[in-house]
């Protein structure tokens, strides 16, 4: 975590000692919407998720198995960053339910290498395509100069040392399983 000190008071424009770092004001207006933009670009999978007992953990697990068929869970615990006990309660759920598969590693057995199964599939891309649906709206509003803006500002949200990993995981994802021709997912 960040050690910030503000160096002003919010909303005065008092300079800072000599030495002090001066701390942007908070952009209130940018935030707030990166809370309202998540919370209704989940949403809309949230109402499907809740018919089936599942939540927003079961969606990212969902998702990251169909993109990365054969995901290892550490594999998984990293990307998600959550405990192997909460993994551990959703993929059994997910499992249980016949969406997830778990198979052993072809050449360490020890490996749990994970799998959408049919159903998971379709789930995933049924979830897939609300948030689409949702992100081609607004790009169509925009116009489709403006999606590698929006990619690069997405990006570079993302924690400097992790952000190269990111984007090359979405690279091979997106090698392995091609975009159709119409753009859906």
């Amino acid at each position: 975590m960040a050690d910030i000190s503000l160096t002003t008071r919010p909303d005065t424009h008092v300079p800072a000692a000599r030495g002090e770092q001066i701390v942007p004001a908070p952009c209130w207006d940018l935030i707030e919407l990166l809370f309202f933009a998540y919370r209704d670009f989940v949403g809309d999978p949230d109402e499907v998720l809740a018919k089936l007992g599942f939540g927003r953990a079961h969606h990212r697990v969902l998702h990251f198995v169909n993109r990365n068929p054969g995901m290892k869970v550490a594999d998984l615990l990293d990307v998600l960053k959550i405990t192997k006990q909460s993994l551990g309660r959703v993929l059994k759920q997910l499992i249980d339910d016949g969406y997830v598969v778990q198979r052993e590693g072809d050449h360490d057995r020890r490996q749990r290498l994970l799998y959408v199964t049919p159903a998971g599939e379709s789930l995933a891309m049924q979830l897939a395509g609300l948030q689409t649906a949702r992100i081609s709206r607004v790009l169509g509003e925009l116009g489709s100069a403006e999606r590698e803006t929006v990619r690069r500002f997405l990006a570079g949200m993302i924690d400097a040392e992790d952000r190269e990993r990111v984007l090359r995981m979405i690279a091979r994802a997106d090698r392995a399983r091609p975009r159709r021709r119409d753009g859906a997912p």
